[in-house]
């Protein structure tokens, strides 16, 4: 008869390496990406915040400058002015594109003749490519012999300068982005929509709510997670557009729809001073990673 003599004494787990500790077990697996990011995001990163610290241009840099770039983009009236548009220039786009998107996401949800079509023609801003779109804008308003003013002196209206006068320039960029934007907010409205349990809105008809307050308390809330991430999606794309504002105006008449990504494009390749028009940029980063933040912290908030 045999025995079978057990020890009291167990075996120590190996400990393990911050790598092993940090990245998990399937490091081995996870380590390709990782180079790969440092590769592609570490690294033009830690360059160009380097370059942000010099001056001179891209084929040679005459010194290092430490913080001076980033202090006088302070009493740099053409940053502010940029950063002023910039923020017009994301929350209208925000905020038309939102209210039209969803307004023909409502309208679209409903049966009617051609529905198919209408979603289409609908998307076409979308699919058109920026170049031909802005060049199209351009042919309605872009001259005083233009179809947008033809039409205005045929109904007895005064000629309007739409790229030449300020207010309406930046009039014009705004409602061109919203054009753009308004069938991606309107699809991803749309799929929200019908994503809605239709059980909600027959409780709210048994308690005898109408439309309105069906609207405002059933329809907007089950869009709020959608609606955010629009929001934050449309804030970064807003910040960075740099095809609509270069095609329509080259960020004029004067400074006047120049955004941040125009201003450091003008800094960096036109002006040759790739240190002012790096540190622009990495403003520009700053400001996405404060939205993307504040949007984030708020999905993360209990409904």
């Amino acid at each position: 008869m045999s025995t079978v003599v057990r020890s009291d004494r167990t075996r120590r787990p190996r400990a393990r390496s911050w790598f092993e500790t940090w990245i998990g077990e399937g490091w081995p697996y996870v380590l390709p990406t990782l180079i790969l990011l440092v590769v592609v995001v570490a690294f033009p990163l830690v360059s160009a915040m380097y370059l942000s610290m010099t001056k001179g241009s891209l084929m040679k840099t005459s010194g290092f400058v430490g913080w001076a770039n980033y202090v006088s983009l302070f009493s740099n009236r053409e940053f502010l002015s940029a950063l002023r548009f910039t923020a017009i220039f994301a929350v209208t786009s925000i905020a038309g594109c939102y209210v039209f998107g969803l307004g023909i996401a409502l309208l679209l949800q409903k049966t009617l003749p051609a529905r198919g079509l209408l979603r289409v023609l609908f998307l076409m801003p979308w699919v058109i490519p920026s170049v031909v779109a802005v060049a199209g804008w351009r042919q309605v308003i872009g001259s005083e012999d233009a179809l947008a003013n033809l039409f205005l002196r045929a109904i007895g209206q005064n000629t309007v300068y739409f790229l030449s006068d300020d207010t309406w320039a930046v009039i014009s960029v705004i409602v061109i982005k919203i054009w753009r934007s308004i069938p991606f907010v309107m699809l991803s409205l749309l799929a929200g929509l019908q994503a809605i349990d239709r059980s909600l809105y027959e409780a709210a008809a048994i308690d005898g709510a109408n439309r309105v307050q069906t609207f405002f308390n059933v329809t907007l809330p089950q869009l709020k997670t959608v609606s955010i991430v629009l929001s934050l999606m449309m804030a970064i794309w807003s910040v960075n557009d740099f095809e609509t504002v270069w095609l329509l105006t080259q960020g004029g008449p004067g400074y006047a729809t120049q955004n941040l990504v125009v201003l450091s494009y003008l800094y960096t390749f036109k002006r040759s001073n790739v240190g002012l028009g790096t540190a622009i940029a990495i403003m520009t980063l700053v400001v996405l990673m404060v939205l993307i933040v504040m949007s984030l912290r708020q999905q993360r908030q209990p409904k």
